[in-house]
Order: C-alpha cells, then structure tokens, then sequence
C-alpha cells in the first residue's frame, strides 16, 4: 500500500509565525491555493481513502489534495497536531529557552510542563498507521500537521526513537510511502 502523507496549507496563524496546535484555525487564500497546487502536481491520482486530522485546516487540505468532498474524508483525532499547552498561538521566537529547545531538539530536550510529549505524538501517529496498515488500501492519502508529521513519518521511515523531524515539513508537502508486508519505503516527495 502507499501512504501519502501531507501537511495543511497556510493559515494566517503560519503566516503571523505562531504556534498553532488545537486551535481550529482555517486555511487562507494562500493555503488553499497550495492545496490546489499540490492537487494539481498528482495529477489524476485517486486514492482509495483520505484521511484528515479533525481540525478544518487539514480536512480541506485532505479534501482538495485527495479530489474528494469534505464529507468523504475520514477524519481521526489521533493524528490531530500536538497540545502545545500554554504556547498555543504564541510568536515561535517568543517562546522561551524550554519550549524552544524542545521543539528545536526533542531528541534531547523534554517537552515543558503542559505541551504534549513527542512519546505522545509517536505512540498516537503508530497506533493510527498499524491500524490503517491492517485495512491494506492501496493508495492512502493523509492530511496533518507539521509536528505530527515528523512522528508518521518517523514510523513509515522504521526511525528507531519513532520522528522524523528534521527537515520540517512545509505547507502541502507530500511525502510518500510504501507499506509492504510490515516493511516500509520511502517513495520521494510529490
């Protein structure tokens, strides 16, 4: 099966450089156009199903990219972008040493009190790909957020600490994947 994986378009939350978790914020021109863009890079491709974080910037970025009506997207909390807590809609250069360094270096640094851990963000994003792995689709598209994305992509990547955080993912950057009997592959960007 092939696991394409994508984060939202723009929101004026990303255009203004804050942290945007939870918060519902939806795309703007821009992040739709991006969307469209991303649509149009696939061509013709179909997907056997699409999937979406809850939050409405990903459902219609999943909408678009994967050529289907809202109402067709399978949405699923567990792949919903990381509770930045106290941080949430914050300057990202405003953040302070501890958040800064976590979101910079998880590896090494801990999350701060009140912000979702990456252990969180890899063991939700590996329950949601073993379970859609066991419905076997054969072409899967997945539209999420950057700080989750690096956790789905650390386990499609057989990653050992789980995260692939490193490059970050931009707006409606696709990433695909191939899930072959337990094994996985790293396809190419879209």
């Amino acid at each position: 099966m092939e696991i394409w994986i994508t984060r939202h378009g723009q929101t004026k939350l990303n255009k203004a450089h804050l942290m945007q978790g939870l918060t519902d914020e939806p795309l703007n021109e821009t992040g739709i156009l991006q969307a469209q863009e991303a649509r149009e890079r696939i061509g013709e491709i179909r997907f056997d199903a699409v999937y979406a974080s809850p939050l409405q910037r990903a459902v219609l970025t999943a909408s678009i990219i994967g050529g289907v009506e809202k109402e067709a997207v399978i949405t699923d909390p567990r792949i919903i972008e990381a509770d930045f807590g106290r941080y949430e809609r914050r300057k990202y250069w405003m953040l302070g040493p501890a958040m800064t360094l976590y979101w910079a270096f998880p590896e090494i640094f801990p999350a701060p009190a009140g912000v979702e851990s990456v252990e969180s963000l890899v063991r939700r994003s590996s329950d949601f790909l073993k379970e859609l792995e066991k419905k076997g689709c054969g072409k899967v598209l997945v539209a999420c957020h950057g700080g989750i994305m690096r956790a789905l992509c650390g386990y499609l990547a057989d990653r050992k600490n789980g995260i692939c955080w490193r490059p970050k993912p931009h707006n409606c950057e696709i990433r695909v994947f191939e899930s072959d009997s337990g094994g996985h592959r790293y396809l190419g960007k879209k």
